[in-house]
C-alpha cells in the first residue's frame, strides 16, 4: 500500500491543489483511484469485529466540508453516496491531517492492503497507459528516421555493379555533362541547409546558457575573503584622516601635561648670598676720638624719635614692606652666621601673592562640554554621539550594539574647522559629575522633552533659564510629532529620516552652525 495518507496530509498542510477527475484523485503528476484504502482504522464498537479502513475519497470529502457540523456533513455525504467519517474518529483524524498532531493511534502501520502503484498524469490531464506511451514513442522514432533519411544527399538505390554501369559518352557529350554538374552544384548551394551545423550550434548555445546560469549562481553565493590587509587597503574609507586626528589629540594632551606653568602666575625666590660688611678697621695710632663719639651719639638721638633703625638695610625687601614699614620685625645683623637665619624673616615680609610655592597651580581646562540625554530612548546616546556629531552620519543605538560597540563614560570629539586645525569637544550624559566650575564650559544641551532631565542642574533646574544661557537642541525623526514641552523652549529642532541616509549630513551640520553663532555671542573665550 502506498503511503497515501501521509501524502494527503502533506498536501493539506501546504494547501496545495488536489484534483479529482475520472474516478481518480491526482496529487501533482501522480494519481490514485478514489476507492483506494488508506491505513486509518475505522472506529469499532466491538473489538472482535474485523478491521476496516477509510478510503481516500472519504477523507478528501471530509477535508472539503470540514466547516460543516457533523450532522450536516453526514446528510451531505449520504445525499452524494459517500463514505462517512464516524464521529469518534473525526477530531483525531482532522488533527493529524491538519498537521496539529505528528501521528495517531488509529493509524495501522501493518495494514495488510494490496500495494497500488501511482499512474502518471499526461500533459492534457488524462491518464496514459503504458501501451499508448510505447506507441507514441514508436511514432516519434519513425519520424526521426524519416528526417534523417531526407537529409541525405542521394536517395537510396540498388547496389551498383559492373553490369549496371554505362558510359555517359554514349548518350551525352562532354559539354552536356559539364553543364549538368554546374547546375547541380549551383542547386546545392541554394537549397541544401546544414541541419547538422544548426543542431550543433543550438546545442552549444544551450550548454553556454546553462554554464552562465551556473556561474551566476556561484557568483551570487561568493563572499570576498577579508583580512587585515584587505580592510586597510579599502578604497571606501580613508583611515589616515581618523588615525592622524587621534594621534594629534593624544599629542596635544601629552604636551599640555608636560608644559610648565606660566611665569606670570608664580614668582619664585632665588636666594643670593648677602655679603657681610667688611669689619671696621681701627687704626692703632688713633684709638679714641671724642669728636667721633659725639657725632655718633647725636645721630642716635636724632633717629630715635622717628624710630629709624640706622643699622637696617633695604636689601631683599618687598615694596610693600618698605612703604608700610615693620616696627616689630628687625632685619638680622651682619653677625648672623648662617643663611637660613637671614632668609626666614625675609619670607615673612613677602606679600601673599609673592610667596614661595613648591607645587604648580592646576591648569584650568577650556574644553567645551556638550550634554546629551542619558536615557536609552533618546535618538542620540553615548553609543552613536561620535557618528552623529563628528562623522555626520545617523546610526541608531540598536545598530551600534549589534556591531559590538561599547558605551563610554565620556567622548572627546575632534571637530575639523577650516583648514587642518581641530577643536576638541567633550560629550557626557551624566551632568551630576560636573564640578561647579565646569558649568561655565557647558555650551550645548540635547533635550528629550520631560522636565525631569534637568533635575539637580544649576539655574534651579528651570529649562527656560537653562536654554537662555546654553544652546539647546532636540533630535527627532521627520515623521514624528513635536513634544509639547520642546515646542515652548528655545531649542533648535534637528530632523533626520529613518531610511534616507544621504540627507544626514545636511541636517546634522545645522548643529555646528547654531553652536558657532552661540559661542561667538556668549562664550568667545571658548
Amino acid at each position: 500500500m502506498a503511503d497515501i495518507l501521509n501524502l494527503l496530509r502533506l498536501y493539506n498542510v501546504k494547501n496545495e491543489e488536489i484534483i479529482e477527475r475520472d474516478n481518480r484523485i491526482f496529487f501533482g503528476e501522480h494519481s490514485w483511484p478514489k476507492n483506494v484504502k488508506t491505513n486509518y482504522l475505522m472506529w469499532r464498537s466491538d473489538n472482535g469485529a474485523p478491521k476496516e479502513y477509510y478510503t481516500l475519497e472519504c477523507l478528501l470529502f471530509l477535508l472539503k466540508h470540514v466547516t460543516l457540523t457533523h450532522s450536516a456533513y453526514v446528510r451531505k455525504a449520504a445525499a452524494e453516496n459517500k463514505q462517512v467519517v464516524r464521529r469518534p474518529d473525526r477530531k483525531d483524524l482532522l488533527a493529524y491531517l491538519n498537521g496539529e498532531a505528528a501521528t495517531s493511534v488509529n493509524i495501522d502501520k501493518n495494514a495488510a492492503v494490496d500495494i497500488l502503484r501511482p499512474v502518471k498524469r499526461a500533459r492534457d490531464g488524462s491518464v496514459e497507459s503504458m501501451s499508448k506511451r510505447r506507441k507514441l514513442e514508436d511514432v516519434q522514432e519513425q519520424r526521426m528516421k524519416q528526417r534523417l533519411a531526407a537529409r541525405l544527399d542521394t536517395p537510396k538505390q540498388a547496389s551498383v555493379t559492373a553490369n549496371n554501369i554505362k558510359s555517359l559518352s554514349e548518350a551525352m557529350t562532354v559539354e552536356t555533362i559539364a553543364a549538368i554538374k554546374v547546375k547541380r552544384l549551383a542547386k546545392k548551394r541554394t537549397t541544401i541547409q546544414r541541419h547538422d551545423d544548426i543542431d550543433i550550434c543550438s546545442k552549444r548555445r544551450v550548454m553556454m546558457d546553462l554554464d552562465d546560469d551556473n556561474i551566476k549562481d556561484i557568483l551570487s553565493r561568493e563572499r570576498p575573503g577579508r583580512s587585515r590587509n584587505t580592510i586597510l587597503q579599502s578604497t571606501g574609507k580613508m583611515f589616515a584622516q581618523d588615525v592622524f586626528a587621534i594621534l594629534q589629540s593624544v599629542k596635544e594632551k601629552e604636551e599640555s601635561k608636560q608644559r610648565p606653568p606660566a611665569a606670570t602666575s608664580v614668582m619664585t625666590y632665588k636666594p643670593t648670598p648677602i655679603r657681610p660688611p667688611a669689619p671696621r678697621v681701627i687704626p692703632l695710632a688713633k684709638v679714641y676720638n671724642r669728636y667721633d663719639q659725639e657725632r655718633f651719639i647725636k645721630q642716635e638721638k636724632e633717629a630715635d624719635g622717628f624710630k629709624i633703625n640706622t643699622m637696617a638695610t633695604y636689601h631683599r625687601m618687598s615694596l610693600k614692606s618698605v612703604t608700610e614699614g615693620d616696627q616689630h620685625k628687625k632685619m638680622p645683623s651682619h653677625h648672623t652666621p648662617h643663611s637660613e637665619h637671614i632668609l626666614s624673616p625675609l619670607v615673612k615680609y613677602l606679600s601673599p601673592g609673592l610667596q614661595l610655592s613648591s607645587q604648580p597651580i592646576k591648569r584650568t581646562s577650556r574644553t567645551p562640554i556638550i550634554i546629551i540625554p542619558g536615557a536609552n530612548t533618546s535618538l542620540i546616546t553615548m553609543y552613536n554621539a561620535k557618528d552623529i556629531l563628528q562623522d555626520f552620519k545617523f546610526v541608531t543605538t540598536e545598530d551600534k550594539k549589534k556591531q559590538g560597540a561599547t558605551r563610554e563614560n565620556e567622548i572627546l570629539l575632534q571637530r575639523r574647522k577650516n583648514g587642518a586645525s581641530t577643536v576638541p569637544y567633550r560629550v557626557i550624559d551624566n551632568p551630576q559629575k560636573l564640578a561647579p566650575g565646569d558649568w561655565d564650559r557647558v555650551v550645548a544641551v540635547f533635550a528629550m522633552g520631560p522636565t525631569w532631565q534637568f533635575k539637580g542642574w544649576p539655574w534651579r533646574g528651570n529649562p527656560v533659564e537653562i536654554f537662555s544661557k546654553v544652546c539647546g537642541f532636540h533630535l527627532k525623526y521627520d515623521e514624528m510629532g513635536l513634544e509639547k514641552n520642546v515646542a515652548g523652549w528655545d531649542v533648535s529642532i534637528i530632523q533626520v529620516s529613518r531610511t534616507k541616509r544621504h540627507l544626514d549630513r545636511a541636517a546634522l551640520m545645522v548643529f555646528w552652525e547654531k553652536l558657532d553663532k552661540h559661542l561667538m555671542k556668549n562664550n568667545p573665550h571658548l
